[in-house]
């Protein structure tokens, strides 16, 4: 096959269109074209009049061969490259040993299938429920209920990445197609084709629900085992050499061989770790608030006349600004379409996310409007203090919410002017239990609040609008990343206790749905080689 890349067509244009593309830039007779398949799609929108999509097909034609010596100088006509998953091991008959995975979000998720596929019959532990209990917790939570710390936003099947937009794209790179793979298994477990070729790709809660029941009903089928509400309390570790862990149950289960995909928000798990001697390090995160316009205002901006057309979709936006004082203000997590929701997985603490359906047809636009920290400058001196400045900021938001988890809000007129909110305009809040007006300026260091304040007026000369005076902000976003990585090696085991995998966006190695997947899949790789290396060697 060969792959022709560049492919620009008009927004509307004809279902013949794109055939007529290929002939004309191949210079062949229609005959000679035999199949197209569609490998992705994007826009350019700079001109908002005039919107083009831009195609990646891969095609079969007669003289393929010829074909790419008349082109051999034009980029944009290559041999399609091989995409397909390949298994690097198989488990042995004769393998006693079962491979541990920690948590069942998205990087859980990918490492255990991987190992199921591979034959190694994993054992998957998470702390939570499964994904349908999970989701009534935290539903329940969000009107009005009490908070399940076990069963939340950030604990459970499925992950944090569950209730949020389901994005499906990333910046990692990726020359083994592994993101391919995970594509391939989320279509295969009902999501909808057009994920594998539109080029922002997202799911939404609601199709993630089912879609992670089959995959577990798949992991199941080949061997594998998950057990729900089982969190990890102890590792045992001996010579600096894995042998098991406890559970909370007391039960305890031995393997050398474990995966550590716990999120980012596993804060308990973290300080277990660190009390056992794996090596930990203070990583950067950032904080913020959420803002939210109406998703009208930001298609108008991003589309022009062209807004609400269905190809297009919801507009989302990327923005950066590098502050004054030395800062770098950033949107994060941007869900068009979609809500602010109640985040927290401790007791007497206020944290938000953004979440968004597959339809993106809610009233708002929200994302993260967030400050870069770092350990040097921010939380130096222990590698775990991320996590206690996390804490202290949720902690005062709670406060400044009315200390029943609604959150502290206030108008983006009111927040640039300095002065507390008394009413709402007419962006509707869209996070639940509730919100308290308030002055946001109370729940951030003051270097952040000042980096803030200049950064939005700046981002409004990009969107116009993005500054407007009954815009919302909603506090605090704490969590866009892990404030820790646990340091691995090439072998993709930890640095110091080894059959140690760390894994994901806890870990520090991945950011977003599929980043996390992509990583699973690498760290269960190294795992099976491993477990084939150890069960070949000669006993002694």
């Amino acid at each position: 096959m060969l792959r022709l890349t560049e492919i620009k067509l008009p927004l509307n244009h004809d279902e013949n269109a794109i055939n007529s593309a290929i002939v004309e830039k191949l210079k062949i007779k229609p005959e000679q074209l035999h199949s197209v398949n569609v490998f992705k799609r994007g826009f350019d929108a700079r001109k908002k009049t005039d919107i083009h999509l831009i195609y990646t097909l891969d095609i079969e034609v007669d003289n393929e061969t010829a074909l790419l010596n008349s082109f051999a100088k034009d980029q944009h006509v290559k041999p399609a490259p091989d995409t397909s998953y390949k298994f690097v091991a198989k488990a042995p008959a004769t393998l006693t040993e079962r491979p541990i995975v920690i948590g069942l979000g998205p990087c859980g998720l990918f490492a255990g299938l991987l190992l199921a596929q591979m034959g190694f019959k994993p054992i998957i532990l998470e702390r939570g429920k499964e994904v349908r209990e999970r989701t009534k917790d935290t539903f329940g939570f969000w009107r009005g209920k009490e908070l399940n710390t076990e069963s939340n936003v950030q604990y459970g099947e499925g992950g944090a990445g569950t209730f949020s937009d389901g994005k499906l794209y990333s910046q990692v790179k990726d020359p083994k197609h592994y993101g391919r793979k995970v594509m391939s298994e989320f279509v295969a477990a009902g999501a909808p084709d057009e994920i594998m070729y539109v080029s922002k790709p997202h799911i939404g809660t609601f199709k993630l629900v089912a879609m992670v029941e089959k995959m577990r009903a798949n992991i199941i089928a080949l061997g594998g085992e998950i057990r729900f509400s089982s969190r990890v309390d102890k590792l045992h570790i001996d010579n600096d050499h894995l042998t098991g862990l406890t559970l909370s149950s007391g039960e305890q289960l031995n393997s050398k061989h474990v995966v550590l995909a716990v999120g980012h928000s596993a804060r308990d798990t973290f300080q277990m770790l660190y009390d056992e001697g794996v090596y930990v390090e203070a990583k950067p995160f950032s904080i913020g608030f959420r803002i939210e316009h109406e998703q009208s205002m930001i298609d108008e901006c991003r589309f022009g006349p062209n807004a609400g057309n269905p190809i297009l979709g919801a507009a989302d936006y990327k923005l950066v600004h590098h502050c004054n004082n030395g800062r770098t203000v950033y949107s994060f997590c941007m869900c068009p379409g979609g809500t602010v929701v109640a985040a927290a997985s401790e007791q007497g603490r206020v944290v938000t996310n953004g979440m968004s359906q597959y339809s993106r047809h809610e009233r708002n636009a929200n994302s993260a409007i967030v400050v870069g920290i770092d350990p040097e400058r921010d939380y130096p001196g222990h590698p775990l203090a991320g996590i206690e400045l996390q804490r202290q900021l949720e902690a005062l938001a709670f406060k400044l919410g009315g200390e029943n988890y609604h959150a502290p809000a206030q108008l983006i007129g009111d927040f640039l002017s300095g002065k507390p909110s008394a009413e709402l305009g007419d962006v509707k809040p869209s996070y639940t239990p509730g919100i308290t007006l308030t002055d946001l300026a109370q729940a951030l260091p003051d270097f952040a609040v000042t980096a803030l304040r200049e950064a939005i007026p700046a981002f409004d000369r990009q969107i116009k609008g993005f500054a407007k005076a009954d815009g919302l902000l909603t506090g605090v976003e704490t969590r866009t990343s892990s404030p820790i990585c646990i340091k691995r090696g090439a072998d993709y085991q930890s640095v110091n206790i080894k059959g140690l995998y760390p894994a994901g966006e806890g870990a520090g190695y991945a950011g977003g749905i599929l980043s996390a997947g992509i990583d699973g899949i690498k760290v269960a790789e190294a795992l099976a080689l491993a477990m084939l290396d150890a069960n070949s060697a000669p006993s002694v």
